[in-house]
């Protein structure tokens, strides 16, 4: 079952872990690819030091300010597409980003397997016919860890554990 709007619409504390064993979905031409989400993080707030939008609205971050369900894709180092879900509501800038899924661990990588590239960054999760997410009833275990690379977030939002992973 694809996830809609309501679902999207919850903050990212509550969707960063429970999008671990959801499915991310990617249509290249004729053919579906649907891999089960592995490792995702969570970025909330403009209060987030490592958040994006931790220094306000851009044109870089206001992708981050939409509602929730749509697709933020931005450029990482110069040469990794990441590809981040929005979630919550309006105005508040919140997001996880998806950073592995069966078969391919970290974000770069998935999102080069997937061909997922900027060209999707505002993308509707929940009508799109290239990019969704989907519910097949799959129910796992994940272990809370520390972000990956956010080195000059302040000490309390390096610290917090809002990487999750899926238990083996």
């Amino acid at each position: 079952m694809r996830l809609d709007k309501a679902y999207f619409a919850r903050p990212a504390l509550d969707l960063a872990p429970d999008l671990i064993g959801k499915l991310l979905c990617r249509r290249l031409g004729d053919e579906v690819i649907k891999l089960r989400i592995t490792e995702t993080e969570c970025y909330f707030g403009e209060e987030d030091t490592a958040c994006h939008a931790h220094k306000g609205r851009t044109p870089r971050t206001e992708m981050l300010y939409r509602e929730g369900g749509h697709a933020y894709v931005y450029l990482c180092y110069g040469i990794h597409n990441l590809f981040n879900v929005i979630t919550g509501e309006i105005d508040h800038p919140e997001g996880v980003l998806i950073r592995g899924v069966e078969g391919y661990n970290g974000p770069g990588k998935l999102t080069k397997a997937l061909n997922i590239t900027r060209e999707l960054n505002g993308e509707d999760l929940t009508e799109s016919d290239s990019l969704w997410l989907e519910d097949d009833g799959y129910r796992c275990q994940y272990t809370s860890h520390k972000r990956i690379g956010i080195d000059y977030a302040t000490e309390e939002y390096r610290d917090i554990l809002w990487n999750y992973r899926l238990s083996r």
